[in-house]
């Protein structure tokens, strides 16, 4: 079953803990701290892959975590930095939050979106002595990653987009364009998700082809499957309407220009062209119409003899021209390009926890209750540790 659309949660993974070492070694009996700091947590990264099609792999996993970071160790060794999590989605997925506010997407194949990032990296004690104090006891942990509920709404990307009333025979004309082999039957809305085919060319070039499920009277309102499947219209660069010729094409077209006018996005203004389908029931063609300069073309096929197929192929080629490509600056020559999005810069929290020779300690203004529980849990406190907050010292429970 095709999916376009996905609820996933993501966390990226925590800092890696500041080390708590000092320097031992025989002739050296009152070596300095050389804890090292620990390594950043992983971030959770979606990118956008040309080979996926849909987001039905989402059902069976929705949850994504980045690697911890590794803590800091003695001698002034660093942490590794948590492994980056990459979350592969088909091209033209979009990200949404929590309130359902579009905060990338991703149109291009190699976009990338930094869902989460990872957490910082606690600092090793050696990063705390100063003249006055020579033997800091004491040593960051890691932050925990950011953590979040997405939306993935997937939008195809094709070159064309069958576009009619239910039982007007668009997946028919697909079987007959391309390699695709969607359903096919005598009953309106046998096609109850988008279908892709590929149209190739002699000289070897590739058109992409959207079979959408039928159009009714007030899909624009979300009547039938509406708004679901208008969305996949957006980005088609030619709208193809398929009309039956013994079903009063004049009103289908009719009704299929007023439902993409009162959808909007630009839908009634993208170039079009109509395909007249099943000639082979009728002994004279209808006259149409055509409703403006946006109208390429008129077809004549039928897909249960083959008319018209070979030519109404030829043409596609031409009313779709190959996609521009923007020019690439003199000093970007060779590279990859992507989009990286990133999150907004993260205010540091009000209170650090730091862990010493003894338990840990909770510095800067710490919250209370449950709360504070938590985040000494999360930084490994366990029960019966002792924890320093201001002049006292708690036993955590």
């Amino acid at each position: 079953m095709f999916n376009d659309r996905a609820r996933i949660h993501v966390r990226a993974g925590r800092g890696g803990d500041g080390g708590l070492s000092f320097r031992r070694e025989k002739h050296v009996p009152k070596g300095g701290p050389d804890g090292g700091d620990g390594g950043s947590g992983g971030d959770i990264v979606l990118l956008a892959d040309p080979d996926l099609r849909d987001l039905s792999a989402f059902r069976a996993n929705q949850r994504f975590r980045g690697g911890r970071g590794e803590p800091g160790g003695g001698s002034q060794r660093n942490g590794a930095r948590g492994a980056t999590a990459e979350v592969r989605v088909p091209v033209g997925t979009q990200i949404l939050d929590e309130e359902e506010r579009l905060i990338a997407d991703l149109a291009s194949p190699g976009a990338r979106f930094v869902a989460a990032r990872g957490g910082s990296a606690g600092r090793g004690n050696r990063r705390f002595a100063t003249p006055t104090r020579r033997t800091p006891r004491f040593a960051e942990t890691g932050l925990p990653g950011e953590e979040a509920w997405l939306t993935l709404h997937l939008k195809l990307l094709a070159d064309a987009a069958l576009v009619g009333l239910p039982n007007a025979g668009k997946s028919s004309l697909l079987r007959r364009l391309s390699n695709a082999t969607p359903k096919v039957a005598d009953y309106p809305f046998t096609t109850l998700a988008p279908v892709l085919g590929t149209l190739e060319s002699p000289s070897g070039r590739q058109l992409t082809v959207a079979d959408v499920p039928g159009l009714i009277e007030g899909a624009s309102e979300g009547v039938g499957l509406g708004h679901e499947f208008l969305a996949h219209l957006e980005r088609a660069r030619l709208l193809l309407h398929v009309l039956d010729v013994a079903a009063e094409p004049e009103a289908a077209l009719a009704t299929l220009q007023d439902e993409l006018r009162r959808y909007g996005a630009g839908l009634d203004e993208r170039p079009q062209a109509i395909v007249l389908n099943k000639i082979d029931l009728v002994p004279e063609l209808p006259r149409l119409e055509l409703g403006g300069p946006r109208v390429l073309r008129v077809f004549h096929v039928s897909c249960a003899t083959g008319a018209g197929i070979e030519e109404l192929k030829r043409t596609l080629f031409s009313l779709c021209p190959p996609a521009e490509q923007p020019p690439l600056a003199p000093d970007e020559e060779g590279l990859v390009e992507y989009l990286v999005y990133r999150p907004k810069p993260r205010v540091r929290p009000a209170y650090r926890i730091l862990r010493t020779d003894r338990g840990f300690r909770v510095v800067g203004q710490a919250p209370s209750g449950e709360e504070l529980e938590a985040a000494l849990r999360a930084a490994g406190a366990k029960g019966g540790a002792a924890v320093e907050l201001g002049d006292e010292v708690l036993e955590l429970r």
